[in-house]
C-alpha cells in the first residue's frame, strides 16, 4: 500500500517523511507486515533525493518500527507500538443534524454469538438458504458480466428481475403487474423510503398500525411526517379510527406485524373505499406471507384495488436472506417516473449481477421449491411453538392465532399481572432471546411477547419455552389474577 506523504510542515524533508510514516504506523493505517515502497520509488514520487528517504527509513528501522530484509524490501514491524494511538475524524461539535435526525439513533445491532434459544423476530433460517444454487447462478452472472463493458445500470432494476418478480407475485399472490410496474429496491426499507420521498412532504399525515413495524414509523418520522398509530384488532386495522387527514396509510394486511392476524375481507373493502373517499395512498407491505401453513390466503389489497391507490411492497429478505438486500415495489404508472428518479438520486441502482442471478433463481423454479421446503420447516416450528405455549406457559400467555410467517405473538392473559421487562431480562440471562410486544407499540404499550421461530430448530423450542416459564416464575413466584 502506498502511504500518503506530503512535504509540508516544519523540519527538514527527511524528518517530515519520518513523522508521517510514524503516524501511519502508530494509528494502524500501516499494519505490521505491510511492505513499504522501495526508497528509490518513494523518492521519485516525492521528487526528493533517495538519501532523504533512506534517512527516514533508517531512523524508523533503528527504533523498531520498520524491518529491512535484504533482497526483499522494507516492512512495518510487528512491534508493540502499532496500536498505541487511535485515528478518528474530528468530533465536529459545532455541526449538528436537523430535527428529527438529532434525536434518532440506529436500532441496536446484535453482536457476538446468538442466544442458545433464539426466538428473535424477522429472521429466516440461514441453513435453509439454497447456497450451492445461488453460488452457481451468481458465479455465472459474474463471469458473463466480466465480458461486457457497461456503465451505470437501470435505476428501476435489472429488466430480467423485474419481469421475473412480476410473474412470481402474479402467480403466487395474484398481484396485477407487468415488468414496467416493478421497481427493484435494496430491501423493503428502501422501497418505503422512496415512496415517502415521492409522496410525502414534511408535515403530511401518515397512518400506521398500532402495534406495528417500528422501522416504518421511524422512517416516516425522520422525513418530517406526522405519524399516527391506528389500533389493530382481530380483523386488522380499524378503518373507522383512521384520521381523515392521512395522506398515506401503511399496512401489513396479509400477516399483521407483529400480531400475525390477517385483515378480514370486510376491512380490506372498507380500507380501499376509505382511501378512495379521502384521496389517500395505501402502502401494502406483504413481507412474509409466502410462508402460509393453513387456511386460504386472502387477496392482496393491490389485486382488489381498481383506482390505483395501492402500492405493493415485497422483499426477499424473509424468503431467502436479508443479506441479499433485495426487495421490490409495484406502483401505479403515474408514480413510476418519480420513483425511478428518486432511486437514481439516492443510490442509482443495485448490483446487476446479483439481480440477474435472482431472476434466474426465480425463473428456474428454484425459488418456489425453496419456499415450499422452507414452509414445511416453519410450519413444524409454528405448530411446536403453539403447542408448547399451551403446555408450558398457559398460565401466563395466550397465543394470537396466525397461519403464516416467521413469528407468533402471545398476549399476557387477562387478569394476570407480570413485569414483562423483568421477565425479558431474566430470560436473556437464561439464554432465551424473546421480544416484548411493547417494543412494537409507540402510543399504547400492550403486554405480551413476540416469538420468532426462523432461527430456532423445532427440537429446541420446548426447552426454550421451559426456560421462559422459569423466567416468569423467578420474576413472579405466584400468578396473581
Amino acid at each position: 500500500m502506498d502511504p500518503h506523504i506530503t512535504l509540508d510542515g516544519p523540519g527538514d524533508l527527511s524528518t517530515r517523511i519520518y513523522h508521517q510514516l510514524l503516524d501511519a504506523i502508530l494509528d494502524g493505517r500501516l499494519r505490521p507486515g505491510e511492505r513499504l515502497p522501495p526508497s528509490r520509488e518513494l523518492a521519485r514520487r516525492l521528487q526528493v533525493s533517495r538519501n532523504t528517504v533512506c534517512v527516514a527509513y533508517e531512523r524508523l528501522t533503528a527504533e523498531g518500527f520498520l524491518i529491512a530484509r535484504v533482497g526483499s524490501g522494507t516492512y512495518v514491524g510487528d512491534a508493540r507500538h502499532t496500536r498505541a494511538r487511535r485515528r478518528a475524524a474530528p468530533t465536529g461539535g459545532a455541526v449538528r443534524p436537523r430535527p428529527p435526525w438529532d434525536s434518532l439513533t440506529p436500532a441496536p445491532h446484535p453482536t457476538g454469538a446468538p442466544a442458545p434459544y433464539d426466538f428473535g423476530v424477522g429472521m429466516p433460517d440461514g441453513a435453509l438458504f439454497p447456497l450451492a444454487t445461488w453460488r452457481r447462478l451468481l458465479t455465472a452472472e459474474l463471469r458473463a458480466s466480466a465480458l461486457r463493458v457497461s456503465g451505470y445500470g437501470d435505476p428501476g432494476g435489472h429488466p430480467a428481475l423485474r419481469a421475473a418478480v412480476a410473474r412470481h407475485v402474479g402467480v403466487s399472490r395474484s398481484v396485477r403487474a407487468d415488468t414496467d410496474d416493478v421497481l427493484i429496491t435494496q430491501g423493503a426499507q428502501q422501497a418505503l423510503d422512496l415512496l415517502a420521498r415521492v409522496l410525502i412532504a414534511p408535515g403530511d399525515h401518515i397512518a400506521v398500525e398500532e402495534p406495528g413495524y417500528p422501522p416504518a414509523r421511524r422512517l416516516f418520522t425522520a422525513l418530517g411526517a406526522r405519524v399516527t398509530g391506528v389500533p389493530v384488532d382481530e380483523e386488522g386495522l380499524d378503518v373507522t379510527a383512521l384520521p381523515a387527514t392521512a395522506r398515506l396509510v401503511y399496512v401489513t394486511p396479509s400477516h399483521q406485524f407483529p400480531l400475525g392476524t390477517p385483515m378480514s375481507a370486510a376491512r380490506r373493502t372498507a380500507l380501499l373505499a376509505w382511501a378512495d373517499r379521502h384521496g389517500a395512498v395505501i402502502v401494502e407491505d406483504d413481507y412474509d406471507s409466502e410462508f402460509r401453513f393453513s387456511a386460504r390466503p386472502l387477496q392482496p389489497l393491490q389485486s382488489l384495488d381498481r383506482t390505483g391507490r395501492v402500492i405493493y411492497v415485497g422483499t426477499f429478505s424473509k424468503t431467502l436472506s436479508p443479506l441479499l438486500r433485495s426487495g421490490f415495489l409495484v406502483a401505479p404508472a403515474a408514480l413510476r417516473p418519480a420513483l425511478r428518479a428518486a432511486r437514481q438520486l439516492t443510490d442509482w441502482h443495485g448490483d446487476p449481477a446479483a439481480q440477474a442471478a435472482l431472476a434466474r433463481l426465480i425463473d428456474s423454479g428454484e425459488l418456489s421449491r425453496h419456499v415450499r421446503k422452507a414452509t414445511r420447516v416453519y410450519a413444524a416450528r409454528h405448530e411446536r411453538l403453539t403447542t408448547a405455549l399451551g403446555e408450558d406457559l398457559a398460565d401466563w400467555l395466550t397465543p394470537v392465532p396466525s397461519t403464516a410467517g416467521l413469528h407468533l405473538c402471545a398476549r399476557l392473559r387477562p387478569g394476570v399481572r407480570a413485569d414483562l421487562e423483568q421477565v425479558h431480562d431474566r430470560a436473556g440471562r437464561l439464554g432465551v432471546a424473546v421480544e416484548p410486544l411493547a417494543a412494537y407499540c409507540a402510543d399504547r404499550p400492550q403486554p405480551g411477547l413476540v416469538l420468532g421461530y426462523g432461527m430456532i430448530p423445532a427440537e429446541r423450542i420446548g426447552d426454550g419455552l421451559r426456560l421462559l416459564r422459569r423466567a416468569f416464575r423467578e420474576a413472579h413466584p405466584t400468578v396473581r389474577r
